[in-house]
């Protein structure tokens, strides 16, 4: 947005709510009706709504303390009282091109072996299915301040299908069976439900090692395969004696400390995924972590990351290829990234400036992984 001749950058959730409160500014709006606008209905801490109200202020120039354009009104809620001239274009409308993929269709398969996969549809044109990874939450993910900038981008000039993986989300947790295997199934059962012939296949981090199996297995389905943030062998495939000990260590603490009201356990995961993550966002993957995966299935899903390899699938992938990797991700370390693109044939590789394992919408790499993938997906002679 810009403020004047000067280009602010906000975070899509602080820039919807900031377009709600200009749209409604002939009265109040309380805060459980931007729980319910902004936020879905999630049950969301008092100071993430403060801090989202903070950020808006500060994009417009307002703060809290001159409130002369947002104004709190104690006990009722917030109003925007600042003057407004209309454009051509009606407020609602003027949202960043891949902001205007707000609807989702979602909908469920059944796999091979009878567990119930949710999976969502948005935007029109070539057809992406992006791979499930770690905690995914189908509805959450739409709107956080993690994947909204990232998926609605990815849907504004495609048809994203996207899904939760058995064990998370809306996908079923009560499940037999959390292996390689069974992800592979998953992938498999919604490329089928969704109707995709050939399509461009999408992963990111563990979703990376499921995509290059999926490729492998089916060269005939897949036209092009974007990898970013992957692996092709778990830690305790690769790792030291000592990084294998670490890894044990971390399960013991998830079987204790996941499910616990206290979020200083999963901050710890958050901080590693997020290390340059705002407070506003490690707070939203806190709570999606509790949110979308029992400790059980956090466990399993662990185990499966760590034993992962599917090192010698990549010279089978066939598809042209972009491989993506942060130079400084605290998760997934570079060469595994570089792994990856020297082992499948013909491989593209694109170096990232940043740390964070999830690329954020504010992160140094983010302009360019959008120049990449843009620039992979369009080139028909790749």
């Amino acid at each position: 947005m810009k403020r004047g001749s000067d280009v602010v950058k906000v975070e899509p959730q602080v820039f919807d709510l900031l377009v709600y409160l200009i749209s409604h500014r002939n009265r109040v709006v309380s805060q459980s009706e931007l729980l319910d606008e902004i936020w879905s209905g999630k049950i969301v801490s008092l100071s993430t709504v403060a801090s989202r109200i903070n950020a808006a202020r500060s994009a417009i120039g307002d703060s809290g303390a001159e409130q002369k354009l947002i104004r709190t009104i104690q006990r009722k809620g917030f109003r925007f009282v600042g003057e407004v001239s209309e454009a051509a274009v009606p407020l609602m409308e003027m949202r960043r091109p891949f902001e205007t993929a707000d609807a989702q269709d979602i909908r469920f398969c059944t796999t091979s072996d009878n567990v119930r996969i949710a999976y969502a549809l948005a935007g029109k044109g070539r057809p992406i299915l992006k791979a499930g990874n770690w905690l995914n939450h189908l509805e959450y993910d739409w709107k956080s301040p993690i994947w909204s900038h990232l998926l609605r981008w990815m849907a504004s000039d495609n048809q994203l299908v996207r899904y939760d993986a058995r064990g998370n989300g809306l996908s079923d947790w009560d499940v037999a069976e959390i292996s390689f295997a069974s992800y592979l199934r998953d992938l498999e059962s919604v490329a089928d439900a969704s109707g995709l012939e050939r399509f461009t296949l999408f992963g990111i981090s563990q979703g990376c090692a499921v995509s290059i199996a999926y490729a492998a297995k089916h060269p005939d389905r897949v036209e092009k395969l974007v990898l970013y943030g992957g692996f092709a062998r778990g830690r305790r495939i690769r790792g030291t004696i000592e990084e294998i000990e670490q890894a044990e260590a971390m399960l013991t603490l998830m079987r204790t400390g996941w499910g616990q009201e206290n979020p200083a356990f999963r901050q710890m995961f958050t901080s590693l995924l997020l290390p340059g993550g705002t407070p506003e966002q490690m707070q939203w993957f806190n709570d999606l972590q509790k949110a979308t995966a029992s400790p059980q299935n956090a466990v399993r899903m662990r185990f499966v990351s760590d034993t992962l390899d599917v090192s010698g699938l990549l010279a089978q992938v066939k598809a042209p290829t972009l491989v993506l990797h942060c130079k400084d991700d605290a998760v997934q370390p570079f060469s595994e990234g570089m792994y990856i693109a020297a082992g499948i044939p013909g491989a593209r590789f694109a170096g990232l400036e940043g740390r964070n394992h999830l690329i954020l919408e504010g992160d140094p790499g983010w302009s360019k992984f959008q120049e990449e993938v843009s620039r992979f997906l369009n080139d028909g002679n790749v």
